[in-house]
C-alpha cells in the first residue's frame, strides 16, 4: 500500500488525494490519512506580548502575530509547547513507515522536543523535521520514490 500524496497546502487547510476531507492539521501513512490535533497530548499554545511601540527596535522573536488594539499596533510571539509528543506519533509509526516527516507549521511554532525524535528513532524509523511548506514538498517526493512514508503536519503557525 503506497502513502498518499498531499495535493495542496495553504494556511489551515491540507487536501489528501483521494480523500474528501480536507484537515487544518494531518497524519498519512501508507493506505490513509486523518485529521490532527496536537492538543490532544498536551500541547498548548502560549504566548507574550513582545512589543506594542511599533517605532521601537524590533527583537528577534518568531513567529510574530500582529494584531490592533484600538490605534496601538502590536506584537505577539506564538510558541506551541511542550510540542509533538511522542503519543501524536504512535499511530503513524504503527503503520510500518520506514520515514516520518513532522512539519512544524509555516513559521515553524510547533515544537518538537529531543525525547519525542528520540522516541522515533528508537523505534527504527528515519524522521525529517521541517517547516510545513518544505515538509510537505520533501514527503510528496519521497512517496514518488515509492517510500513508505509517514508524517504529521501543523498548516497555521
Amino acid at each position: 500500500m503506497s502513502s498518499p500524496e498531499i495535493s495542496s497546502l495553504s494556511w489551515g487547510h491540507m487536501k489528501v488525494k483521494g480523500c474528501s476531507s480536507s484537515y487544518k492539521d494531518c497524519k498519512v501513512w501508507p493506505g490513509g490519512s486523518r485529521a490532527w490535533d496536537w492538543r490532544e497530548t498536551g500541547t498548548n499554545v502560549s504566548g507574550s506580548p513582545i512589543r506594542t511601540d511599533p517605532t521601537a527596535p524590533k527583537q528577534d522573536h518568531s513567529p510574530l502575530w500582529f494584531f490592533v488594539t484600538g490605534l496601538t499596533l502590536g506584537y505577539f510571539s506564538s510558541q506551541h509547547h511542550p510540542g509533538v509528543q511522542p503519543a501524536d506519533l504512535e499511530e503513524v509509526l504503527q503503520k510500518g513507515v520506514d520515514l516520518l516527516v513532522i512539519g512544524r507549521g509555516m513559521s515553524e511554532a510547533l515544537q518538537v522536543p529531543s525525547t519525542t525524535l528520540d522516541f522515533v528513532k528508537q523505534s527504527g524509523v528515519d524522521v525529517r523535521v521541517l517547516q510545513t511548506e518544505k515538509a510537505v514538498a520533501e514527503y510528496n517526493k519521497l512517496v514518488g520514490q515509492g517510500a513508505k512514508v509517514g508524517g504529521v503536519f501543523h498548516s497555521t503557525c
